[in-house]
């Protein structure tokens, strides 16, 4: 096997690493012989994942509100410490809350907006200067396709998630001078805990987004998990700029 497409050795940061694609990514990742810094505000699912990682590398943890600036700058050198740097930084947290905009309050508006764009941010500020002192590593985002093509009921989710889609691209072109990648990856309806709550709330809304997906089936956490790994290792290395739709066909986009 090609030995670039192996996460061996690698030092990886991972953020929402407590649950969903998070949980999913830092397992694989571990398993194939990473050494991973997980970073959730859930404490306690922090644990579990910790507690569920194999393999022979680093596992180290914090839990950290992202949206918090010095909270995350501390956490961010806690796991730095402890994996020596990083290698790949993957933006996984994420959160949603669907419903029409003009009638959510503004405190969601802005939880909406802490989550899926100023903890990217946040990460990136914290980790880019390591990355561009060694020339070298890279940047995995996750956006959304609710970014790409627009979702009825998450509106301020999607302006978030499509921020983090020209975050990617103006990242990539800036940080391309020191071999630095950055890409994107959107993921379609996953059965997260946030999906299997929205199953929970209104199952025959999920049975028709299905019956949509040209492959007839929501993804795993562990579909997404692989693509993320794909763009974290040596084998994505001439790849930047990208964002790429992991949808199961729900949405081509040219």
């Amino acid at each position: 096997m090609d030995q670039s497409f192996s996460l061996t050795g690698r030092r990886i940061l991972i953020t929402g690493a407590a649950s969903g694609m998070g949980r999913s990514f830092a397992e694989l990742a571990a398993a194939d012989g990473a050494h991973v810094g997980l970073l959730d505000l859930n404490g306690d699912g922090l644990a579990e994942t910790i507690s569920s990682l194999t393999g022979d590398g680093t596992h180290a943890s914090a839990a950290v509100d992202l949206s918090d600036w010095p909270a995350t700058e501390a956490a961010v050198a806690a796991l730095r410490e402890a994996l020596g740097g990083f290698d790949a930084i993957c933006n996984i947290a994420g959160w949603d809350a669907p419903g029409r905009f003009w009638e959510q309050p503004y405190d969601m508006w802005q939880r909406l907006i802490d989550v899926n764009l100023w903890s990217c941010l946040h990460v990136c500020r914290a980790t880019v200067p390591d990355l561009v002192e060694q020339e070298s590593g890279t940047i995995v985002n996750v956006a959304s396709d609710a970014g790409r093509v627009g979702s009825k009921g998450e509106t301020v989710y999607a302006a978030a998630k499509g921020g983090i889609m020209a975050f990617t691209k103006s990242a990539a072109r800036e940080l391309a001078p020191f071999k630095v990648t950055v890409n994107c990856i959107c993921p379609g309806p996953t059965w997260t805990p946030l999906l299997e709550q929205e199953q929970a709330d209104n199952p025959k809304l999920i049975e028709k987004l299905v019956r949509a997906i040209p492959l007839r089936r929501a993804a795993d956490p562990i579909d997404q998990a692989r693509v993320i790994a794909f763009f974290a290792s040596e084998a994505a290395g001439y790849c930047t700029g990208q964002v790429l739709s992991v949808s199961g066909g729900l949405t081509m986009v040219g």
